[in-house]
């Protein structure tokens, strides 16, 4: 028997009527219209599939998209913003991290997941957080190093607004950036 589930896909609510058995992967693609979850093995091994759910990457091939009702999932393409690509996405296209483009999206959603976690991830952090995403174009490396200039670039824009409000003295007047 189908039923009426809300999706709340990159920020955006979806009533979709879905049987018990649909997966994710197939009501993103065919429901939603979003192609960034690729449908690789079928089996949960690849991670073409991964989104985020709840914040934590998950391979939707296996996710039944009934049990997502209500929860805030998010794809490659709520990544971007405004247009423009996020500081991760931007370091992978900088690094030359993407290669057929096939595995990105899950690559992107599992770093992504690994930074919101932990700000200064080591490569081998890194490492661990791609588990269960399988690129077959190159030696991860590429991808690695954009991972860590993204974490970079991420902590340097988070100092430099610590700075930029820490310029203002409580009585609102600007300070000349001169520490004491």
């Amino acid at each position: 028997m189908k039923k009426t589930v809300e999706l709340n896909i990159n920020g955006q609510g979806y009533d979709v009527l879905l049987s018990p058995r649909e997966l994710l992967v197939d009501v993103l693609r065919k429901k939603a219209g979003l192609i960034g979850p690729k449908k690789g093995c079928g089996e949960g091994q690849c991670g073409a599939c991964t989104v985020l759910l709840d914040g934590q990457p998950v391979v939707s091939c296996l996710t039944l998209a009934i049990a997502c009702h209500g929860r805030p999932i998010v794809t490659i393409e709520g990544m971007a913003q405004a247009g423009r690509l996020s500081v991760l996405q931007q370091a992978f296209v900088d690094h030359g991290a993407i290669q057929c483009g096939f595995c990105t999206p899950g690559m992107l959603l599992s770093a992504r997941a690994l930074l919101d976690e932990n700000a200064d991830p080591s490569e081998q952090d890194i490492r661990s957080g791609l588990v269960g995403n399988l690129c077959r174009c190159t030696g991860y490396v590429k991808i690695v190093e954009a991972i860590q200039d993204a974490a970079h670039r991420m902590q340097d824009a988070a100092h430099r607004t610590q700075d930029a409000a820490g310029a203002t003295h409580a009585d609102g007047e600007h300070n000349s950036g001169v520490r004491a």
